[in-house]
């Protein structure tokens, strides 16, 4: 690699949305380092030490030193979206990420963007904007069932957790996976932005892998179980996970950290 490539360090932390960054990298084929961080195994928080990288201690982020600048300053990124984006804007491999933006002779103007780039930029987007929340919901409701919960109150926890989720929850998966069915069903190819692998399908494998075995907690779903409801986008976490980047960032992350888990 090239003398004047940037200095990309990611800051990994077990059990988060890290992996799916690894796999962009992997797939921009530029040259990184890993920094490994570990959750406290009691409150499952991020250690302290990752304030210093970024004020709020979540992982992914990301720290940038450009060609010939100070590495006591590099540029820090934080918010997947974000960091995927500005990543496949200035890596050379990132235009094979990104769908055609214009029609031909439509270039600039209003309404004159491809079918495929405006999926593209949705999904960038919805993946932490709209479906990862109800994912969160989901796992901070379940830890209200867990032994954490001191037992003489787990049962009236229980009660909460599950009435939420059967109103709320729920309903709210069920439709963005049907959404997501629909969305795959007219992309024109196996991918949510057509017959190529995106960056938007990179950000959408963590809540889509992650959750695809966690969804029939939630609810009965049509035909007995969510793959039989959606099938198309359960075929989708399949193509996901045979994505050879995909392969190679769950290796990366087993040889530092001795296994991988794509779980919520």
């Amino acid at each position: 690699m090239a003398d004047n490539s940037p200095k990309i360090t990611l800051y990994w932390l077990n059990h988060s949305r890290s992996q799916r960054i690894i796999w962009l990298l992997e797939e921009l084929k530029v040259p990184y380092e890993i920094e490994v961080f570990h959750r406290d195994k009691e409150t499952l928080l991020a250690p302290k030490e990752l304030e210093q990288i970024h004020p709020l201690g979540k992982s992914p982020v990301i720290a940038i030193v450009p060609p010939g600048g100070d590495a006591s300053k590099p540029i820090v990124l934080a918010e997947s979206g974000f960091m995927t984006q500005y990543l496949v804007d200035h890596a050379p491999e990132g235009k094979k990420l990104m769908p055609t933006k214009w029609q031909d002779g439509k270039e600039g103007v209003i309404g004159g963007e491809t079918e495929e780039w405006l999926r593209y930029s949705y999904y960038m987007h919805y993946a932490e904007g709209s479906l990862m929340p109800y994912l969160v919901l989901a796992l901070v409701l379940s830890r209200l069932k867990s032994p954490q919960v001191p037992f003489l109150v787990r049962p009236i926890t229980s009660i909460i957790a599950n009435r939420i989720i059967s109103m709320f929850v729920f309903p709210n998966v069920n439709k963005h996976l049907a959404f997501l069915d629909q969305q795959l069903a007219t992309s024109g190819g196996k991918y949510l932005c057509g017959n190529k692998l995106t960056a938007a399908d990179i950000l959408m494998s963590f809540p889509v892998i992650a959750g695809s075995g966690r969804f029939d907690e939630l609810g009965y779903f049509e035909g007995g179980s969510w793959e039989k409801a959606y099938p198309r986008v359960a075929e989708y976490v399949k193509v996901l996970e045979s994505e050879e980047g995909y392969k190679r960032s769950v290796e990366k992350i087993e040889a530092i950290d001795g296994k991988f888990e794509a779980s919520l």
